[in-house]
């Protein structure tokens, strides 16, 4: 597999360590993307996902949108007091919030193989949830359809055959949009973006997973298609590239969803070194309303490098399987 500060077997995206927000000199309003050839803005290059923010809005600061500066700098120096020098364990998804909010001099996971050395940076701002709508921070409430699929997909997983495992640990697809679930929105780490005449390339090192959007304005195809990452096709609104996406697979699963799954996706080059990066998730069989999520790209020079899930996860799916073997034994 190819690595980038010692990648896990399990093909896990690399994790972070903690730098503070970068305060932009330029404000959205006095200052314009460049264009690419065709006259569009240019959002092309590798983009880096690495926000600290979590998914859901912690309880400890329920009806607070909005963090302080001060309290970003004090979140910051424990979190760099706690991950500086690898004794705590690798804090994957929403942990190094949580953990720097609880303000523990180290970080324990029962769950963690390796330790902080592991992890790639991470940043704060001010924000206390990436979900930007409802208000209250967290995703609304599940259908009772969406409860029942819950359960039946629980059982599944007890039983512990391959087939059962979920497309991640089987490597076959990451999901779109790329936030919450396993890992996190600011572990899926590098984007990399090619624009073209008619097209766009959404490029995402984890899974090796290439999204070819079309934006002419053709249709997305019958519904009797079903994708791993849906069917998605793109239009301009001014400087934000619209990205709408449907026709996914039943077995997708996208935090719970199902086939009525569609994702509205906004990417907005607000600087030179800032796409904001919007999301809109909506499934009647699933959500009792739809949602919004927003996060922060960061540019990166870093190179993209080849994600062999299938070639690490040889190792990981025979163990968990020989231990489920053990286990009934």
């Amino acid at each position: 597999m190819g690595t980038r500060l010692r990648a896990s077997l399990a093909g896990l995206v690399l994790l972070a360590a903690l730098v503070p927000l970068v305060v932009h000199a330029q404000s959205a309003s006095d200052w314009t993307a460049p264009r690419t050839p065709d006259g569009q803005p240019d959002l092309q290059g590798i983009w880096l996902s690495k926000s600290a923010t979590p998914l859901e809005r912690p309880k400890a600061l329920e009806g607070r949108a909005l963090l302080t500066d001060e309290e970003v700098a004090q979140l910051q120096a424990r979190a760099s007091r706690m991950f500086k020098d690898g004794s705590s364990d690798f804090a994957a998804g929403d942990a190094v919030f949580l953990a720097a909010l609880g303000g523990a001099d180290r970080f324990k996971s029962p769950t963690s193989t390796h330790n902080s050395e592991d992890m790639i940076e991470r940043e704060f701002d001010r924000h206390t949830s990436l979900i930007v709508d409802p208000p209250d921070g967290h995703i609304p409430p599940q259908t009772a359809d969406a409860l029942k699929r819950r359960e039946s997909a629980a059982i599944a997983a007890r039983r512990e055959h391959p087939e059962d495992f979920d497309n991640a640990l089987r490597c076959i697809a990451y999901g779109v949009p790329r936030l919450g679930g396993r890992y996190g929105a600011g572990d899926y780490g590098y984007y990399q973006i090619v624009q073209t005449p008619g097209y766009v390339l959404l490029f995402m090192e984890t899974g090796h997973e290439a999204r070819i959007i079309p934006l002419n304005g053709r249709p997305h195809v019958p519904g009797s298609l079903r994708f791993w990452s849906g069917d998605s096709r793109g239009r301009w609104e001014g400087q934000t590239l619209v990205i709408e996406t449907t026709n996914f697979s039943p077995k997708s699963n996208f935090l719970g969803s199902s086939s009525g799954l569609k994702v509205v996706e906004r990417l907005t080059r607000v600087a030179p070194d800032a796409i904001r990066y919007q999301m809109t998730m909506s499934d009647p069989t699933t959500w009792t309303q739809p949602w919004a999520a927003e996060m922060p790209l960061r540019p990166s020079n870093e190179r993209l490098y080849e994600w062999a899930c299938h070639e690490g996860n040889f190792h990981i799916m025979s163990g968990m399987l020989a231990g489920a073997r053990a286990q009934e034994r």
